[in-house]
């Protein structure tokens, strides 16, 4: 087996690059509380704070223009595993999981663990299951992938049709929720806000396709941690005295539990039950520490499952395997997602708590808190006095509702700090939001281009031919994704989970056996698609209108077992796979050697050129 040339590949000079930018953030934070401190305006701070880093950002992404299809749609394959990890961790979920996550957290408590366990759950299936081997099979999109498994250019435009519903709804989520952020820091309009992340995202990943969404994801993904880090790990210091709020928040829980118990009921909620906080005001229903009181166990466990299988076989996230330089650093890239994605989780959760008792203990007072009124103002809170048998003109827990997704933006104002500290949470949840949108709107422009423009092709257009219509395809699906968003109304957590059963549904049992079951055929694999992503598409709808008693995020309980039913069964119904095939899985299996799709390229370079001479 040829060894990889891992130090040929990878450039000696990224640390340095990226200790730069990250320096350059610190030091924006530092120039931001000097100017507050000066007498800026709060205003002209908040357009410091998000613009400043956003412009490092988007010059990142300029200066990664090429014109080869392998760099475009893969990076050049020369991402190293911790750079890689790092944008993984926070393209899962982007930003609407930073911040509806936390809020979960804190309105639910640990009935929102089943979202964290998942998304670990997703990445080590990924990694031990799928990754490996399609790192060494190195298609750009999934569809070409199946469509080169199977022999089926029919199954390939299929599939890319059907996968382009999930990553639409991903990457509406992500610009619903950048815009959210984004009005904190601009003050804008919604729709002004949206248009706003669209060209930004655009204008960032246009020139560089996958090379601009992997190394502005890694500056994206340094501006998230150090945002969340910094003001998370002082409230910790404040609260417990300690600087590791991931692990010092336990006593803590205890202590406020004890308030919770006067003031909030025990609930028990039904086995199915999914009753996750949306995007409306919303009070504090249960205790923190109680179980199952939101979600039931069967709910807990159906999401779990169904995050897991979401994230391991999702658009925006696997095909981006393909830019490791090899098989080893693609696993270890999986490593450090899990290790980040883990830390980000913990930091998520600790905020929540953190939140919950500088809230029960204010309320406890009996008095107001400033901070509460402050986000009334705008729209973020709303207090209820004499609610819960609380005396007239006095207020209690369950009379404080707060908005689920400024809860992690609150928290700075919450534990006193000045104005800079909110600020750098909403920009680091903006960064988080253009990440995902970034690898969804890359995922979507490149199944469009690749598949189902020219998916029926034999032999792809040249490099130039398929580099226009994908930054063609990139342009329209952003358009058409911001007027989709301008237009429906619907809870971006609720999207993202949607589109993870979806996802599930449709990929997650044919990509698995068709790398470890070798009598699956194409027959098999399209039936195991459509009836996947057709179920849970019909569940998806029946829950939303409330004809199917389930929440729609339980979705993948339907789709994800009638897929695995109709891809075994119509496999064994039909003929075998041919020899070619059976042999192509046994090359997928040895990770060593050339990449399979790099070397159909170079062969097909070939023969056009003996045509050409000839």
């Amino acid at each position: 087996m040829t060894p990889m040339p891992v130090r040929r590949l990878v450039n000696p000079r990224l640390g340095p690059y990226f200790a730069i930018f990250a320096s350059a953030c610190v030091a924006i934070i530092v120039l931001s509380l000097i100017a507050e401190q000066l007498g800026a305006t709060p205003a002209h701070v908040r357009l410091l704070i998000l613009t400043a880093p956003l412009a490092l950002i988007v010059a990142i992404g300029l200066a990664t223009r090429t014109g080869q299809a392998s760099e475009f749609f893969a990076a050049g394959r020369r991402v190293p595993a911790v750079y890689g990890g790092l944008t993984f961790a926070i393209s899962a979920f982007g930003g609407t999981g930073l911040l509806a996550i936390t809020g979960a957290f804190f309105l639910i408590g640990f009935d929102a663990l089943c979202l964290a366990i998942g998304g670990l759950a997703g990445f080590v299936v990924m990694g031990v299951l799928l990754a490996p081997f399609l790192r060494k099979f190195g298609a750009y999109t999934i569809p070409s992938y199946l469509g080169a498994r199977f022999e089926s250019p029919a199954l390939r435009v299929v599939s890319a049709g059907l996968i382009c519903v999930p990553v639409a709804m991903f990457l509406v989520a992500e610009l619903k929720m950048a815009a959210f952020a984004g009005g904190f820091l601009t003050g804008a309009s919604t729709y002004t806000n949206l248009v706003l992340a669209g060209v930004a995202v655009t204008t960032t990943i246009l020139a560089g396709g996958y090379r601009a969404v992997a190394w502005s994801g890694v500056a994206k993904a340094i501006l998230v941690i150090v945002a969340l880090l910094i003001p998370v790990t002082i409230i910790g210091i404040w609260l417990t005295n300690l600087p590791l709020p991931q692990l010092s928040q336990g006593p803590l829980l205890r202590s406020f539990s004890r308030i919770e118990a006067a003031q909030l009921p025990i609930v028990i909620a039904p086995g199915l039950a999914f009753d996750m906080p949306g995007d409306a005001l919303t009070a504090l229903g249960k205790r923190y520490a109680a179980p199952f009181g939101a979600i039931g166990p069967h709910g807990f466990v159906t999401v779990m499952l169904t995050m897991m299988m979401g994230i391991a076989v999702a658009p925006w996230l696997l095909p981006r395997i393909a830019s490791a330089p090899g098989v080893y650093q693609a696993r270890k890239s999986l490593g450090w997602a899990t290790l980040v994605f883990g830390l980000v989780m913990l930091t998520m959760a600790s905020a929540a708590i953190f939140m919950r008792a500088i809230l029960v203990t204010d309320i406890a007072t009996g008095q107001i808190p400033e901070w509460i009124r402050t986000l009334a103002s705008l729209g973020l809170a709303e207090i209820v006095t004499g609610t819960g048998g609380a005396e007239a003109g006095r207020v209690n827990l369950s009379g404080i509702l707060l908005s689920r997704d400024a809860v992690l933006i609150a928290l700075p104002m919450a534990g006193g700090l000045t104005p800079v500290f909110a600020a750098l949470v909403a920009t680091g949840a903006v960064a988080a939001c253009l990440c995902g949108a970034a690898s969804a709107a890359m995922a979507f422009a490149a199944t469009l281009s690749e598949d189902l423009w020219h998916g029926a092709r034999k032999e792809p257009p040249s490099d130039k031919v398929r580099i226009t219509a994908s930054r063609a395809a990139l342009v329209a699906a952003l358009a058409g994704s911001v007027v989709v968003a301008m237009a429906v109304e619907a809870d971006p957590l609720a999207l993202l989970l949607w589109s993870l059963a979806l996802t599930g549904s449709t990929l997650f049992p044919v990509l698995v056996l068709s790398i470890w079951w070798k009598r699956i055929n194409g027959y098999g694999a399209m039936a195991g698609i459509v009836t996947g992503f057709s179920v849970a598409l019909l569940a998806i709808i029946s829950g939303a209108l409330n004809i199917l008693k389930i929440d729609p995020a339980l979705a993948g309980m339907f789709g994800i077992p009638a897929s695995l039913v109709a891809t075994l069964a119509t496999s064994l119904m039909t003929p075998t796979p041919s020899r070619h095939i059976l042999e192509f899985v046994r090359d997928i299996r040895v990770p060593g050697g050339e990449i399979l799709y790099d070397r159909e390229m170079r062969l097909l370079r070939l023969k056009t050129r003996k045509r050409s001479a000839g």
